[in-house]
């Protein structure tokens, strides 16, 4: 039995690969960057409830946001080892990149990139990622993400540039203060997920011209980054996460207007490692 999660800042898909076929689950994210181990330990302990797991689990792949570093790769190993005590063999923890290099690419090389809550690029040569972009989180970076959006929106509101009638819409759908934005974004818990929720917005109303707009500037902004960064150089850009597949209409607009070809694009990643793992053996 093999237990493979790819896990986001907002969600972690699980999936069991057991004889009696496959189990999946759905839990909060769990990026080490921002989630304490009690909150790890809870969402482990649910899914260890939830999921039929039957017999011992031979080996547990965990793809996380925020599991880029030998750290919090040996961290979230700990903690997984933890939850599951003897009925795990090998945890391997890596990185949510290489999870999306693997579901695309498999054992192929080529330009891989994330759009989600947050965003991030690499190349990837089959086996491991040879080069990836400094990733500067949701404050600095995360171009074309849904914090990205996000964060535009909520500026563009709070200073008065949405066009009235979006603006009306918008406070419609989100009836809060100024103080009360400021307050979430500055005060509460996980303000990266509070500010890809309002990519929603743009979501529903991807077609009027101002928001249009916004995704232009956007996705631009993630496609300017890729080319910075050396890439894609006639190769196609394989994509995956929750905005890839939200907003595939304008995020193929803007990929044309730079003369880059779009490769696989997937909102969740996870079918793809079930073919990667189930190939590996």
């Amino acid at each position: 039995m093999i237990l493979i999660a790819d896990s986001g800042s907002t969600k972690t898909h699980w999936a069991c690969l057991a004889k009696d076929g496959m189990h999946e689950l759905l839990t909060e994210g769990l990026n080490p960057r921002l989630t304490d181990d009690e909150t790890f330990a809870a969402t482990l302990a649910s899914v260890m409830e939830q999921m039929p797991l039957q017999g011992r689990v031979e080996a547990l792949h965990f793809y996380g946001a925020g599991c880029g570093t030998l750290e919090a790769k040996a961290r979230v190993a700990q903690l997984m080892r933890e939850a599951l005590g003897n009925e795990v063999g090998a945890v391997q923890v890596e990185g949510d990149l290489l999870g999306a290099c693997r579901a695309t690419c498999g054992y192929d090389h080529g330009w891989v990139g994330i759009l989600g809550t947050g965003s991030n690029l690499c190349f990837y040569d089959g086996q491991s990622i040879t080069r990836q972009r400094v990733s500067t989180g949701f404050i600095l970076g995360d171009e074309g993400s849904g914090n990205h959006i996000g964060r535009r929106l909520l500026k563009d509101y709070l200073e008065e540039y949405m066009p009235r009638y979006i603006s009306i819409m918008f406070h419609d759908t989100y009836p809060m203060t100024t103080d009360q934005f400021i307050d979430r974004l500055y005060s509460q818990p996980n303000p990266n997920r509070f500010l890809a929720s309002l990519a929603t917005f743009a979501a529903e109303h991807q077609r009027e011209p101002y928001v249009a707009a916004v995704l232009e500037d956007c996705f631009g902004s993630f496609f300017d980054q890729l080319e910075s960064f050396g890439g894609p150089q006639g190769r196609p850009l394989h994509l995956v996460g929750g905005i890839t597949q939200s907003f595939a209409y304008p995020l193929s607009q803007a990929a044309e207007h730079r003369g880059i070809t779009l490769g696989k694009t997937m909102g969740d990643p996870m079918a793809g490692l079930v073919v990667y793992h189930k190939a590996a053996g």
